[in-house]
């Protein structure tokens, strides 16, 4: 348990819904998305393309979640200039440039130039992402990533403002070897969880810590998911990390059960609108996408364990302030 202050507590309780379960739609996608929504020349897809696929999937998406992450180049302040974004909706903005730096196997992430928390918190966001890639086995490159983590987290702790970490694996020595990478797997997302919520964040954002296309036990699965959540020190969700709706809504099903506090999906809820002219985009999101996002909910609200489970506040309230805390704030 660790003690959260006041403008932290505040900002998670804005992301989550009204029984502590935060059940967030992930569009911060850059690149990734211009080469989805054009393979063969992203280059040519322009900044209102992105802008416009990202107010489709806030309109469709707000109704059903309690919160949305929004990237600052296409999506958070535009969802809000538009109004596709409603006050009771949370909004988290993620902080990182898109990519890495280094080599495929020693990859290190750096900030988005011109954007920082106090910028994220003048434009009204609940929370800031920081996406990193890493390999709790590879020395240099990990002490690297943690210490991108801390310098962001000395600026949400100046800010009270939350912060949640995606940690990411990626292959090494396992190269394209699918069925290698995925026997380690669950050894690499359990250690990063614990060295990763060993620093002052918030919310993890973890991978299952298995892969279902080699690992179908349920009970073997739930067991991993129980590591996970004892490795985390702070409240975790699941990302979807583009996996087809179908596993992911097992994914999510499991983890909650091991004690996961809802989930952060992208790709999963979404990805089908990639190829669809823009009407028929639309309508995907406003049906399928919707249907999915309430879906994980149910299932999240039902299994789930409320984020401030693992935070000093009972029930989600802080203990009572004293007197004058105002002036030392």
């Amino acid at each position: 348990m660790y003690t959260i202050a006041p403008g932290k507590t505040r900002g998670l309780q804005q992301l989550a819904n009204s029984k502590g379960i935060l059940s967030m739609c992930a569009a911060d996608h850059r690149e990734s998305l211009k080469k989805a929504l054009n393979p063969r020349n992203p280059d040519s897809v322009t900044y209102q393309q992105m802008v416009d696929f990202k107010l489709d999937l806030c309109r469709a998406a707000a109704p059903y979640a309690s919160a949305i992450l929004l990237d600052p180049l296409y999506g958070a302040g535009q969802a809000i200039a538009a109004g596709a974004l409603p006050g009771k909706v949370g909004l988290l903005v993620s902080m990182e440039k898109s990519g890495y730096g280094g080599e495929k196997t020693n990859r290190v992430n750096t900030l988005l130039p011109g954007w920082n928390v106090k910028k994220a918190r003048k434009l009204g966001a609940q929370a800031v992402k920081l996406l990193i890639y890493y390999r709790p086995d590879l020395k240099e490159p990990a002490e690297k990533q943690l210490k991108l983590v801390s310098r962001l987290a000395e600026q949400c702790i100046r800010e009270d403002m939350p912060l949640l970490v995606e940690p990411v694996s990626y292959p090494v020595e396992e190269g394209s070897d699918a069925e290698r990478f995925a026997r380690l797997k669950s050894k690499l997302v359990i250690e990063t969880a614990r060295q990763v919520t060993a620093l002052p964040v918030d919310v993890l954002k973890a991978e299952f810590p298995a892969d279902l296309n080699y690992e179908k036990d349920e009970g073997k699965l739930l067991a991993l998911c129980q590591q996970l959540n004892e490795a985390s020190r702070r409240p975790w969700v699941i990302l979807s990390a583009g996996v087809n709706y179908e596993l992911f809504r097992k994914q999510v099903e499991i983890a909650c059960r091991a004690g996961a506090s809802g989930f952060l999906a992208g790709r999963a809820l979404w990805q089908e609108a990639q190829k669809m002219p823009r009407p028929e985009r639309v309508k995907f999101m406003e049906t399928t996408t919707a249907q999915r996002l309430k879906e994980l909910t149910e299932i999240a609200n039902e299994r789930g364990t409320p984020w401030f489970a693992k935070v000093a506040a009972e029930g989600g309230k802080l203990p009572s302030l004293a007197e004058g805390w105002y002036q030392s704030y």
